[in-house]
């Protein structure tokens, strides 16, 4: 598991974290049932405070990405595919939010772009 730190962000390490890991999840990088460092030992590797760890990991368990079995550690979670696809669904609200800005701003009709949508969609099927 990679994590970077950028303490000039502005953003708290500990989101900056649960944010990485909750990616990593998604994205597959983590696989269901694999062991996440400690949270010790992830505090040390990145020379940060346990409890900053500590918090990052209690929201991604909260929010259903980790699992803990006391004494053995803190695991990824089974795959909740409604879970997903909310996330999902979210980030494509958000870039949408940002065409429709841009779309404004260069005078973009809505067929324009949905013809841009369709093409980029029958570029990954």
């Amino acid at each position: 598991m990679n994590l970077f730190i950028d303490n000039k962000s502005g953003e708290p390490i500990y989101n900056q974290i649960y944010s990485q890991i909750k990616a990593q999840i998604i994205g597959g990088e983590l696989k269901e049932d694999e062991m996440l460092p400690s949270i010790r030992g992830l505090a040390k590797d990145l020379r940060i405070s346990f409890i900053t760890t500590k918090r990052a990991y209690e929201e991604l368990e909260k929010e259903g990405f980790l699992y803990t079995l006391p004494g053995k550690g803190c695991f990824v979670a089974r795959k909740n595919t409604a879970l997903l696809r909310e996330e999902n669904l979210k980030k494509i609200e958000e870039h949408i939010a940002q065409i429709a800005k841009l779309a404004v701003s260069c005078q973009l009709s809505k067929e324009d772009i949905a013809e841009m949508i369709a093409f980029e969609m029958e570029e990954k099927q």
